[in-house]
């Protein structure tokens, strides 16, 4: 701050209007000025007081004021350092105060707004963070770090694994994650023995292939007179030229294409695998006159495909309850009959 210039000791008096100490003439530096001398040395009161200066009308109080006397000059020194008082302000003074002024705007700033930065940091390393696990999980899923070496079979039966893992030697090396399902699906097709199949990825290396095989469930003889192994949808899964033991003779007009075969192919699928070699041969001719023909040579009237679960369990208490039966009648599960 400036220091303020030496005040001559010649300074001319002002005049005392009575008025309060803030309400004074001011300088050039915001200092107010002193009274002459003479305003001293008029009052002849205690305390500097003039006596021709009274209080409010009536009261005849005299009003008491401090004494100005003038500044010793020779306690004030200008600062050479500074313009001299007077003197306008210079461009670099405004940009001086203009940057100090910004600065503390800056600052106030900063302190109001300390937690929303913080939350906004929070969010931005947060984000940061799940892109870089997620960028890093999906570059290391197709990355040969996860390439599949070992292709293991499961649920095969009549299938050998073997002959499974030498039709998809060709995913050997692939990421797990790029596999080519399409691929695996033409080299399954040429199982007939396959009806599903499901693939799961274990990593690192492993490709697990879960096979389900068809069932078959019986046989048909051709118009050369071969028979040909059949699953419950008339899938051809081998063919012989003699009829293959434990399997039945599916008779049903019309081929495999038609709703009897559907209905007969359901009913042999249904009975339980002990039960289902006994069968020598099933004839339909609609969906709702099957008949199967023990090899003992014991006739069972089946009825149509429904609750076929439920007549196999009937079937099975008649025949155990009644072993010299030549028939059974389980078209109504709820009423079996044994003759």
């Amino acid at each position: 701050m400036r220091r303020p210039s030496a005040i001559p000791v010649s300074a001319p008096a002002v005049e005392h209007d009575g008025s309060t100490a803030g309400e004074g003439e001011t300088g050039r530096l915001g200092r107010r000025r002193n009274p002459a001398p003479e305003a001293d040395a008029a009052g002849s009161g205690p305390a500097g007081t003039d006596p021709a200066v009274s209080g409010p009308e009536g009261s005849g109080a005299p009003i008491a004021f401090e004494s100005r006397r003038p500044l010793d000059s020779s306690a004030i020194v200008e600062d050479d350092d500074r313009a001299p008082a007077g003197s306008a302000l210079t461009a670099r003074d405004l940009w001086q105060a203009t940057r100090a002024r910004r600065r503390a705007l800056r600052s106030e700033i900063r302190r109001f707004t300390q937690r929303s930065r913080r939350r906004r940091i929070a969010w931005i390393v947060g984000a940061a963070l799940t892109v870089l696990v997620v960028g890093g999980s999906v570059g290391a899923a197709y990355s040969p770090l996860f390439a599949v070496q070992t292709i293991t079979v499961e649920g095969a039966s009549a299938i050998k694994p073997a002959e499974v893992q030498k039709a998809l030697a060709d995913q050997l090396g692939r990421p797990l994650a790029l596999v080519d399902a399409s691929a695996v699906k033409a080299a399954l097709v040429r199982f007939p023995l396959i009806e599903t199949y499901r693939l799961e990825a274990h990593p690192p290396h492993d490709l697990v292939v879960r096979l389900v095989e068809r069932t078959p469930v019986g046989v048909i003889q051709q118009s050369d007179g071969r028979f040909t192994v059949v699953d419950a949808a008339g899938v051809v899964l081998s063919t012989a030229e003699a009829q293959p033991p434990g399997y039945a003779l599916i008779e049903v007009a019309g081929g495999t294409g038609t709703a009897a075969f559907a209905a007969a192919g359901t009913a042999l699928r249904t009975l339980p695998t002990e039960l289902r070699a006994q069968v020598g041969s099933v004839t339909a001719s609609t969906p709702d006159d099957i008949v199967l023909t023990l090899t003992s040579g014991t006739t069972v009237t089946w009825g149509s495909a429904d609750q076929s679960a439920q007549k196999a369990l009937v079937l099975q208490r008649l025949m155990g309850a009644n072993p010299g039966a030549t028939s059974f009648d389980v078209s109504s599960p709820g009423v079996g009959i044994a003759g």
